[in-house]
């Protein structure tokens, strides 16, 4: 090491000599030598440390000589083997100082740099819609840029640091869970396969290294670190942003402008608008995994047309497949899917259709055939096809990168089309891969990409920007099927810039209260990082929605842009009728709702795609200064219409407190309110249109009688637009629409009501209008007459106002009152699956928060570190997380009895939290355990297991049969390749134990000795689990996929009333050197 050491500081001596020469001799644009250029001596000032590796760019400059790669070359073998990464390319200097900037696409939109040969070097942008523009510096604009990252690049990684005024909040990061407001928050912007997330999860399915930051006076700045690579985004500290991936990539900002709006219109600008979406689209979808057979597609249809339950669109996932064969058709259970088709589309449906990635690697299959005989596929790092298993078993996958397998998939998807699929939902395609730890490809597999798009790469690159490049091909397809129809496509791996080309939604998420309440912020997130077309699996994917929660969260979601109920199978069934005629009713009315405010949905659109505006945004983008809102989770805006929810089991909507934004805002309903759908309320100044309540998007007549609501303002106006075209289709791009902006005015006691402006070419069609006056409390003015003709409307007194608002009042608190109200049960007779709604039991203090759920083995679901606010352990409630056994088989006795709590401790014998939990295993045995954290060190939190006999009969001896104490606790892996298992044995050995030993038993004097660790290289954190020696007769180390179970075995033997089975254990989380 000595020897390596000093040869690296003598290379580079040699090198830094190079460096001043290439730096003071290298060419500017003119041709003419850069001498130090003024922007990079005064905004770099760099400092050298002795121990380096040559930047990115240096490997991949024009300008350098032979001589300077070969000793870049040398350093880097030598310090790479030094640092544990040999192969890998890391930085030759130690940079700090200011980023260089320079001012692109318009005026307050800058791009930040370390350095000019940074700014030459970096990788093309996939981001931006045009990428040229990321790179064309704007000559006529010469403001200094309010906000100047200082970055620092050390061993190949630039860190960026962005600093703001005090009190400002943070939105965006794309698709992630937990809180609304980023600030204490830290993710990883690398696609993962995120079944069952929670609040702490830091990767999950999309990539968008984007920060929306708000200042204190309602000005926002939007922050792009502009790489496709894995990136570190840490909002810990307080008005700080910290970005963290490997160099070179550059900054971009947006700001400060006015207000958070103006910065994303900005950013659209950058990175495209939405796609525009058939109408249809934005009416109800329904779908599970799976509606196995065509038959039960036909009766999930006619379900809904005699129920008369809205509903646009039927999903097909991946069991319509031959064997899990893309672009095949199972032939018992879908011999015939374009008459399928042909039914759906006579009932009012379109059809929807599952695309996997993964190709089945197997000749004779047309798909693999036509693939192989084109080269299209990832290779691994030798050359050869990546083969990965997935549904079909092993598969190969399209290297979407390259502008032939991209036309290759498109062509496949023309096919496709011809057997009535109206569109495709891409899944899987993070990409998803079984059997490895990872949950994906290696990082070593090799993209042959299009030089536009960054060229000849390994996966590391191109893994987030999988998932987009797939849906654009996916899109394109659908373009080249029918120009006269807007292809739709659902993906749920994307990136920043996928809404060009497909919606999304928020995963495989669990049917909990928690998962309701997250499924706000999480559609509100993506919409404020470009991705407006979102939305949540309503009732939650995995586990089994309670009628309660399924109808509450189909309040909701009947207003969020994406409306689809999905759910997993071996669950229940999940449709509007499958809990009760109280919860079907609640269902009704929801979709009810939303199919009258649809053309209100599809204007926002329009403007989304045209303009850039959001279309779901937080409450608080209505009075961007007002700091009491930045953290309001449970209402959001749809334009000018507030919808306000309820979103706790234990939460009456019409007993809590609506904190609405500063201004007047006024309620309304349909006469349909109910305790379990949201408050609507409308903002003072505005209009917006109302139609009927269409069972489908395609009863709908131009023709039919349009409804306003109009909410006047305190200067007694408003104003409102409405989006009309055919619903489909590209006419609207050549005019042929009709936008209209209507106006109110109030003068004296008269309302005026027309038409201000049009657009397009499109005449106004001959109907009648129905203009409904907002007063408040529901009560409101009615006035009919004719589109397009001036309404004026009689004002009443303010006594009459009065009273109609008293008596609006009291009909909806009877409306209220006797509204028949979905059964608050945990258990809903007939359904097969484990209940996943009741309320999990929190402990919670000093460094922890746990939650158990004591009906299904007393399993701990949840186990967070608040300091560094890691989620070490996150499950499903009916298997995994941390369970104890009886017996030394797997899911032996114990690990899914119901548990009683016996005692919950507050402050009680020098604990600040304990739980005590006993649980009934058969025999005359009960496995107790008491889970406390102790007073005297609240970094810890223990757990004391025993079996112990208490009813063991006289005739068998008093002695119990054979049990074993076995704790079987399922971690998750935050970062499954940087994550290993540290220890020193009894006999003094040491062990360092990675993910690919697979399992591992230590028994004897290979045992840890009292305490083992679980290590995070990338957090710098490790979980340490401490027992003792003489309780613990073997350990279990079992490497799953993005899992490790650290297993404790007690001795086996029986047990009586005076000799229990004891085990205790404890866990801390430590920080690694």
């Amino acid at each position: 090491m000595e020897k390596q050491l000093y040869l690296s500081r003598q290379l580079f001596n040699r090198q830094q000599s190079l460096d001043q020469i290439c730096c003071c001799s290298s060419p500017t644009s003119n041709g003419s030598p850069n001498f130090l250029s003024s922007q990079c001596f005064l905004n770099s000032q760099a400092h050298f440390s002795s121990i380096a590796i040559a930047r990115n760019f240096l490997l991949h400059s024009n300008r350098k000589t032979k001589v300077k790669r070969r000793l870049i070359d040398q350093i880097s073998a030598i310090i790479s083997k030094m640092a544990g990464h040999e192969g890998t390319s890391l930085n030759s200097e130690m940079l700090s100082g200011k980023m260089i900037f320079q001012p692109i696409l318009e005026e307050g939109v800058y791009r930040f740099d370390c350095s000019a040969d940074d700014r030459n070097g970096t990788f093309p942008s996939i981001s931006f819609e045009d990428p040229k523009s990321r790179d064309t510096p704007l000559a006529k604009i010469h403001k200094v840029p309010s906000y100047i990252p200082d970055f620092e690049c050390v061993l190949g990684q630039q860190i960026v640091n962005l600093e703001f005024p005090p009190n400002t909040s943070f939105y965006g990061t794309g698709e992630v869970s937990g809180q609304l407001e980023r600030t204490g928050k830290r993710i990883f912007t690398w696609n993962s396969d995120a079944w069952g997330y929670g609040p702490g999860t830091t990767s999950l399915y999309q990539s968008h290294p984007w920060v929306l930051a708000v200042l204190p006076n309602g000005e926002a700045v939007g922050v792009l670190a502009d790489t496709t690579r894995r990136c570190e985004i840490d909002l810990r500290k307080e008005s700080n942003v910290k970005l963290i991936s490997s160099s070179a990539y550059p900054v971009i900002t947006f700001g400060p402008f006015a207000s958070p709006t103006d910065v994303l219109v900005s950013f659209t600008r950058a990175v495209g608008t939405v796609f525009m979406p058939p109408k249809w689209a934005l009416g109800y979808h329904q779908c599970r995994w799976s509606y196995h057979t065509d038959a039960r597609v036909r009766e999930i249809a006619e379900r809904f047309r005699e129920k008369s339950i809205p509903c646009d669109v039927i999903w097909m996932d991946i069991d319509y497949m031959d064997g899990f064969r893309c672009f095949t058709f199972d032939k018992v259970r879908f011999p015939d899917p374009k008459s399928l088709a042909d039914d759906l589309h006579q009932k009012g449906f379109k059809a929807i259709w599952m695309l996997d990635p993964g190709i089945k690697n197997e000749e004779g299959y047309f798909v693999y055939d036509s693939g192989s005989e084109r080269d299209i596929w990832i290779q691994t790092a030798d050359g050869k096809p990546f083969i990965g298993d997935v549904w079909p078993g092993p598969c190969v996958f399209p290297d979407f990168t390259q502008s032939n397998a991209r036309s290759w998939w498109a062509n496949l998807v023309k096919d496709f089309i011809s057997n009535g699929v109206d569109g495709i939902w891409n899944d899987m395609n993070e990409p998803a891969v079984f059997k490895t730890v990872t949950k994906t490809m290696p990082e070593s597999n090799i993209h042959r990409g299009d030089a536009e798009l960054g060229g000849r790469q390994n996966h590391s690159h191109y893994h987030n920007v999988y998932g987009m490049l797939m849906a654009r091909s996916t899109y394109e397809g659908m373009k080249l099927a029918s120009e006269e129809k807007r292809p739709f496509v659902l993906t749920r791996a994307g990136f920043v810039g996928s809404q060009r080309y497909a919606a999304t939604w928020t995963g495989d998420n669990l049917s909990t209260w928690e998962h309701l309440h997250m499924s706000i912020s999480m559609m509100v997130q993506l919409g404020l990082s470009g991705q407006p077309l979102s939305g949540p699996d309503i009732g939650g994917f995995a586990g089994n929605a309670t009628p309660k929660l399924f109808g509450r969260w189909m309040g909701v979601g009947s207003m969020f842009p994406f409306c689809r109920g999905h759910s997993e199978t071996d669950t229940i069934d999940h449709e509007p009728w499958s809990f009760g005629e109280e919860c079907e009713e609640v269902c009704r009315l929801a979709l009810r709702r939303r199919y009258r405010l649809l053309s209100h949905i599809y204007t926002l659109f329009y403007l989304a795609h045209t303009r850039g505006t959001p279309v779901a945004t937080p409450t608080f983008f209505t009075d961007p200064k007002a700091l009491e809102l930045r953290t309001q989770e449970n209402s959001f805006l749809l334009g000018p219409l507030l919808v306000y929810a309820s979103t706790g089991r234990d939460q009456e909507l019409y007993q809590m407190q609506h904190k609405l934004p500063d201004g007047i805002w006024f309620s309304f309903d349909f006469e349909d309110s109910h305790p379990d759908l949201p408050a609507l309320y409308l903002k003072g100044g505005s209009i917006i249109p109302v139609t009927p309540p269409y069972q489908h998007v395609g009863e709908a007549n131009l023709m039919d009688d349009l409804s306003l609501l109009v909410a006047l303002d305190e200067f007694g106006k408003a104003e409102g637009l409405l989006f009309e075209d055919d619903g489909d289709g590209y006419e609207y791009t050549k005019g042929g629409y009709l936008l209209t902006t209507y106006a109110a005015e109030r003068q004296s006691s008269v309302v005026t009501v027309k038409v201000l402006k049009t657009e397009g070419s499109w005449k106004r069609p001959n109907r009648q209008l129905h203009v409904q006056l907002l007063l408040g409390k529901c009560a409101m003015v009615d006035a009919w007459g004719v589109d397009g003709e001036i309404l004026e409307i009689p004002m009443p007194s303010e006594t009459e106002v009065s009273d109609l608002v008293q008596a609006s009042e009291k009909q909806l608190k009877i409306r209220i009152e006797s509204a028949k109200r979905i059964p608050d049960t945990d258990n809903v007779s007939g359904h097969k699956g484990t209940e996943l709604s009741r309320t999990p039991v929190e402990v919670k203090s000093g460094d922890w928060s746990l939650k158990v759920v004591p009906w299904i083995g007393g399993r701990i679901i949840s186990m967070e570190h608040l300091p560094s606010r890691t989620q070490w352990l996150h499950s499903r409630v009916d298997v995994s997380g941390y369970e104890e056994y009886s017996g030394v088989e797997y899911r032996s006795a114990g690990c899914s009895e119901e548990y009683s709590v016996n005692e919950r401790d507050l402050e009680q014998a020098g604990e600040v939290e304990s739980l005590q939990l006993e649980g009934d295993i058969g025999g005359g045995l009960i496995l107790e355990r008491q889970i406390c954290i102790p007073k005297d060190n609240k970094k810890i939190f223990r757990i004391d297991s025993g079996i112990v006999a208490r009813k063991v009969g006289a005739g068998s001896g008093g002695f119990s049969r054979l049990v074993c104490l076995r704790v079987h606790p399922t971690f998750n892996l935050l970062h499954p390749t940087e994550s290993y298992v540290e220890f020193t044995a009894v006999d003094g050995s040491s062990h360092e134990v990675w993910p690919e030993s697979g399992e591992k038993v230590f028994e004897g004097d290979l045992r840890p000795a009292g305490e083992w660790r679980l290590v995070d290289k990338c957090l710098g954190l490790a979980l340490v689990n401490r027992f003792s020696i003489s309780q613990v007769h073997k350990c279990l180390l079992h490497w799953g996929t993005g899992t490790v179970n650290l297993e404790l075995f007690s001795e086996q033997r029986p047990v009586s009333k005076q000799s229990p089975l004891k085990l205790s254990h404890e866990y801390e989380i430590i920080g690694m050197p």
